[in-house]
């Protein structure tokens, strides 16, 4: 459902709840309540509590998340330079070298 229907719909109940003004106006005032209150549910709307509890908590998760990300780029650099070295240290010592100076 558009939020055009859902509109119209809101302001056809709030028509319905008007058209017996001749009650007292707590009650007049409570049944528009009752209806606004019904639509906002409908539409999934939150509070602006709400709204601000979760933007802190989107905050936070994307500074760990930036956080872990340089950490990850942090070790892959690391396991990088690890492996180009490694190729070196293995070509100055070779298996062919023999300590105990025994010939197989």
């Amino acid at each position: 459902m558009s939020a055009q229907d859902r509109f119209e719909r809101l302001a056809k109940q709030l028509g319905d709840k008007l058209q017996g003004a001749s009650q007292a106006p707590g009650d007049i005032q409570r049944n528009i309540q009752g209806v606004l209150r019904g639509a906002m549910e409908r539409m999934e709307i939150v509070s602006r509590e709400d709204f601000d509890i979760m933007m802190e908590v989107l905050t936070r998760t994307r500074e760990r998340v930036e956080a872990l990300e340089e950490q990850v780029a942090a070790l892959e650099n690391t396991i990088r330079s690890e492996q180009a070295a490694q190729p070196e240290v293995e070509a100055r010592t070779s298996p062919a070298d023999d300590s105990d100076g025994s010939k197989p």
